[in-house]
């Protein structure tokens, strides 16, 4: 199954409601006789979802790495999610899900797919400090808001790549994100991102740059923290971009996305005026068009932290 145009498009457009879809599927048990429990990807970041292909081993593959595919002409690794996560998939593994995002492609074996469900993003709860570790960013309330609604762990994939491929994902080098912001007064920059991976990288190439900064976990956590920083200034008859010169953002996150905090910003007189760079592992022409009609000024895809720091002085030199 691949995902078409036609509902690539339907999910664009669901990006302005604050929802998204949702992928599930199950890994198997972590002992035996327990449930087979929900796990859950974007649908974004799935290119196509197959029955299991004829995997080659790759001799002094990574932990985790089951082998490589050919999928018409293009060699892909395969990981081996249920043994990351600790499942035991009783099943067999049975599908493979073709992803890309983070400026890679790769597959992940699964036991099987379970359903595609449409989610506002208060479904979703970070996961932080929970049982998941650091491979599971948020909890999907899979039947709304209620005590009894399934749920479903959504899988860190920054995380997952950083794990498997540790040398493809190295900590950033002061030496890559050249030279460190002009002096911007009481001025920092406000993050925000899910994963715990990403926003440690994200720390080191700001602290890289010479930048203050707030880091947040989600778009709504960031949100409240600007329009804090909105009303002491207010209250002080400070300019805002005296006090935040801009908002970094990830797209995906609980609670809140990157599309809506955008708006919100951009909707709000006081705020309007400050810097947004959307920074994410969605890559594609139509999402950056979507960032685009979101008002963001400027978006960057995840983690090349040059790329990234020259982002943000063109941000804020605009």
């Amino acid at each position: 199954m691949t995902i078409d145009q036609t509902s690539l498009d339907e999910r664009t457009n669901l990006t302005s409601s604050n929802k998204f879809e949702l992928l599930l599927f199950r890994l198997g048990c972590v002992s035996a006789g327990d449930p087979h429990e929900l796990y859950g990807i974007n649908v974004f970041k799935v290119r196509e979802i197959l029955t299991m292909p004829a995997v080659t081993p790759i001799a002094g593959a990574a932990p985790y790495m089951l082998g490589a595919v050919d999928i018409r002409g293009q060699i892909i690794p395969v990981i081996d999610l249920p043994h990351l996560m600790g499942c035991t998939p009783e099943r067999g593994l049975n599908i493979l899900l073709v992803t890309e995002f983070a400026r890679s492609t790769q597959a992940f074996a699964v036991e099987e797919v379970d359903d595609i469900v449409r989610l506002e993003w208060n479904q979703v709860l970070s996961a932080e400090g929970a049982a998941g570790g650091s491979l599971v960013t948020s909890i999907a309330r899979i039947d709304g808001n209620t005590g009894d609604s399934r749920l479903a762990q959504v899988i860190d994939v920054e995380q997952v790549l950083r794990d498997v491929f540790p040398a493809q994902h190295p900590n950033v080098d002061p030496d890559s994100v050249g030279d460190a912001l002009g002096s911007l007064g009481q001025a920092q920059i406000i993050a925000a991102d899910d994963s715990g991976f990403a926003r440690k990288l994200i720390e080191e190439a700001l602290t890289a740059i010479g930048a203050k900064y707030t880091m947040t976990k989600t778009g709504e956590e960031a949100w409240q923290v600007v329009q804090k920083i909105a009303q002491d200034a207010q209250s002080q008859r400070v300019n805002i971009r005296d006090r935040i010169a801009l908002v970094l953002t990830d797209l995906e996150m609980p609670e809140m996305d990157g599309f809506m905090l955008t708006r919100q910003i951009k909707g709000d007189e006081r705020l309007r005026d400050i810097p947004v760079l959307i920074h994410s592992s969605l890559t594609g022409a139509a999402n950056e068009a979507h960032v685009r009609n979101a008002g963001a000024n400027g978006y960057v895809a995840k983690f090349a932290p040059g790329e990234l720091a020259d982002a943000i002085r063109r941000a804020i030199a605009a």
